[in-house]
């Protein structure tokens, strides 16, 4: 299949809008929800598993996978899908976080980045062309530009280098993707706005990552430790800039309450390990907010984990028993705990189409709020 977008709906009062996505793996239809597989798996489920609970796109890490196995290993099992037994779409992030994230071990120049490996202490440097050639050699169906991602806090001109330097990369990324790539009908090339917290900044990076013509487009540099008012500032801001004919992509925002708000200003992606990492360290996401599940409260709570859920976990066990596994440090609680925060969001997400498709977003937001503040009617 030849990749396209289309805009399906728009909501009348809010930005909000069904769309769908068509990769060379089939089809993906947003707003969605991504779950994060690092190192090519979603940890403790099977693809089996994230299959059956609807999931359509999954997202792995350039920078993991590129450190190990190495894209040599995955090139010989036929590229990335076949290496994980995965054959529904996958996106593959940059590493840009993770130069972010792992300050203490690299140095970034006009090049790119020079680092030392998090697993064994050597050095490697990755430059824009290196990260393009090994997600095209990965087959990802999506791929994003290398960029910087701007701490917060950060003086204003740091925020305008980096800025620069994403602009800059973004130009090389594109070059070597059109360059490389065989099958440019079948990948999608994504740019990433960059800017920090600052409009001016956020404005160039959006205007002349446009110049440059990217597939789609993400705004990165949130949710990097800003608090929640200047993000949904920023976001607000920056979203309209973007083109309505092209996918947009929101990195690393997984709050259920904050996604309803940024698919309102228009964003059609979303990735973020939040839930999956919470139900590996006992938080639960539930109809009626978060329930922690290894509390001593659970103990003796034989009722569902869920009682508007209906995922394998929630139809099988109690509270108690999984409140029991948890406690006891058992594989199976994180296992559990796990498909259900996925099963959540996926069907979250089919709420919320559901709510763009019927013209009531705003009521159905204020409906999801209510319950998931525990708040009586």
């Amino acid at each position: 299949m030849e990749k396209s977008f289309e805009v399906l709906k728009k909501s009348k009062n809010k930005d909000a809008r069904t769309g769908r996505i068509v990769t060379a793996h089939g089809m993906v239809n947003t707003p969605v929800f991504i779950p994060v597989g690092t190192q090519a798996t979603v940890k403790t489920l099977s693809p089996k598993e994230l299959e059956e609970a609807g999931v359509e796109l999954v997202l792995s890490n350039t920078y993991y996978l590129f450190l190990r196995p190495g894209v040599e290993i995955i090139e010989k099992a036929g590229g990335l899908h076949k290496f994980m037994g995965w054959n529904k779409p996958i996106i593959s992030d940059s590493g840009g976080y993770q130069v972010f994230s792992l300050a203490d071990l690299r140095k970034i120049t006009q090049e790119g980045v020079e680092f030392q490996s998090h697993i064994d202490g050597a050095s490697h440097f990755l430059s824009p062309e290196k990260i393009i050639e090994i997600q095209i050699s990965l087959a990802s169906d999506i791929i994003m530009c290398f960029d910087e991602c701007t701490p917060y806090p950060c003086e204003k001109d740091y925020a305008r280098q980096s800025m620069e330097l994403t602009l800059e990369w973004a130009r090389r990324c594109k070059k070597k993707f059109n360059e490389r790539c065989s099958s440019p009908n079948r990948q999608w090339l994504f740019g990433i706005i960059q800017g920090g917290m600052h409009k001016d900044l956020r404005k160039r990076s959006a205007e002349e990552t446009i110049e440059i013509g990217f597939e789609g487009y993400a705004i990165g540099g949130l949710s990097v430790g800003e608090p929640q008012d200047l993000r949904n500032e920023i976001l607000e801001f920056t979203t309209p800039l973007l083109p309505e004919d092209k996918p947009r992509y929101l990195m690393g925002i997984g709050e259920p309450q904050e996604l309803w708000e940024a698919v309102e200003k228009g964003i059609d992606m979303f990735d973020c390990a939040m839930p999956t990492r919470n139900a590996r360290n006992g938080q639960v996401f539930t109809s009626r907010g978060k329930v922690v599940i290894k509390n001593a409260q659970y103990k003796e709570d034989f009722g569902p984990l869920d009682q508007e859920c209906e995922c394998y976990t929630c139809r099988h066990f109690s509270r108690a028993y999984l409140c029991h596994l948890f406690r006891a440090g058992e594989i199976l609680a994180l296992r559990l705990n796990t498909l259900h925060n996925i099963h959540y969001m996926v069907k979250l997400f089919k709420q919320i189409r559901q709510a763009i498709e019927e013209d009531r977003y705003e009521e159905a937001k204020r409906e999801f709020l209510r319950k998931w503040h525990n708040e009586s009617s």
